[in-house]
């Protein structure tokens, strides 16, 4: 470590640019991963803040919720299974609202209209304002973002297409529900909504697009035999089902995927062309007793101290720019990610010096010596 240190203070400059690559590849990757996770949280929110393990839908849903319906009766057939702690009905549509009857569509707001039983243990708790209520039929909380719009607690909200008018009683946080800010409803409410046209509904009593479950013991594959046309998937599945969410984390994946590659590359031939330039240098140190394994240690030393340095400080410029970014930006820096981003990052580096080390095995000394003659 002290010949690295010594080495890092003596070529400045030289190492001073590396370490500058090295943030800014540091600082694209967190970027790429706020961003990726900002939109896969915009995606499925609603679904990820759940308290529940399991989601129940139509067997021939493929765990999505627009292609699903079911009978709600089915929900106190379920709580009977010894293994099932709780249950609840959800639903959802897509909806546009809006403050007064307009035909601006600059004027309306899409949303997403979830419907959910009031009380039950899947009801976000609100930041403002009140918790659904079934004395309050047309009553919805509102995700946060919404008071960007200007709307605001007490509002009275109109749903485009339709002759029904809601009521905000409530705000709550970080809901959103393919990309949309979320009105959480009473199920009779959605269910109006929903199945307006008539034959909608298919015939089905108390239509739900699914039941959430809260079992962590669930035998899922004993569930969907005990009960005829269903289709039991953990949480984690049903978030994944979410239109687009697959494909939009695919994207930001291949694309760290190339940049962690390209920096394992750069970094690797910067120390290569390093270690080629000392050839001489590190032939006079091994002259003089110096082994390979210690002018090694010295190589990666370096490797990693640049790209400590260098990822931290990436970390921090990250957070920074993260600052300056508009509210509605889909940017979500989760910790864990952060940390393994950063691991990889490392790894990645200090895998990339085994081939400065390889060319340092190499290297005759009595040649080196020659050259330096």
């Amino acid at each position: 470590m002290f010949l690295a240190i010594k080495e890092l203070k003596h070529a400045k400059f030289r190492y001073g640019m590396m370490s500058i690559i090295i943030i800014l590849i540091a600082w694209l990757v967190f970027i790429l991963s706020g961003l990726g996770n900002g939109l896969s949280t915009l995606s499925a929110a609603t679904i990820k803040n759940l308290a529940a393990d399991y989601v129940v839908y139509e067997r021939s849903a493929g765990a999505t919720f627009s292609k699903s319906i079911m009978s709600g009766n089915l929900i106190d057939d379920i709580k009977k299974n010894k293994d099932v702690k709780d249950a609840a009905a959800f639903g959802s549509s897509m909806a546009a609202v809006s403050k007064e009857k307009t035909d601006d569509s600059s004027k309306k707001t899409d949303v997403a209209l979830v419907g959910i039983t009031a009380d039950s243990f899947i009801e976000p708790n609100v930041i403002e304002g009140k918790q659904l209520s079934t004395n309050k039929k047309y009553g919805v909380l509102a995700n946060s973002n919404l008071k960007d719009d200007g709307y605001k607690v007490g509002d009275e909200i109109r749903v485009s297409n339709s002759k029904m008018k809601l009521n905000i009683i409530g705000f709550v946080e970080n809901e959103t529900f393919n990309h949309l800010p979320v009105l959480f409803a009473n199920m009779d409410t959605w269910r109006e909504y929903q199945y307006a046209a008539p034959g909608a509904d298919n015939g089905i009593k108390n239509p739900v697009q699914a039941i959430v479950l809260k079992a962590p013991q669930l035998d899922k594959a004993q569930l969907d035999k005990q009960f005829k046309g269903i289709e039991t998937v953990t949480k984690s599945t049903a978030v994944k089902g979410m239109p687009g969410y697959k494909e939009e984390n695919g994207t930001i994946v291949m694309m760290l995927s190339f940049l962690i590659v390209i920096s394992a590359f750069i970094i690797s031939v910067f120390f290569y062309v390093i270690t080629i330039q000392k050839t001489s240098q590190f032939g006079v140190m091994k002259a003089i007793g110096a082994s390979n394994r210690f002018i090694s240690k010295a190589i990666v030393a370096q490797v990693f101290v640049l790209s400590f340095l260098g990822i931290l400080v990436g970390i921090g410029l990250t957070y920074l720019t993260a600052l300056s970014f508009p509210k509605d930006m889909p940017f979500n820096l989760d910790g864990k990610l952060v940390v393994l981003y950063a691991i990889t990052l490392l790894v990645i580096s200090l895998l990339s010096s085994l081939v400065s080390v390889r060319q340092i095995t190499k290297i005759d000394p009595l040649t080196a010596l020659g050259r330096v003659e």
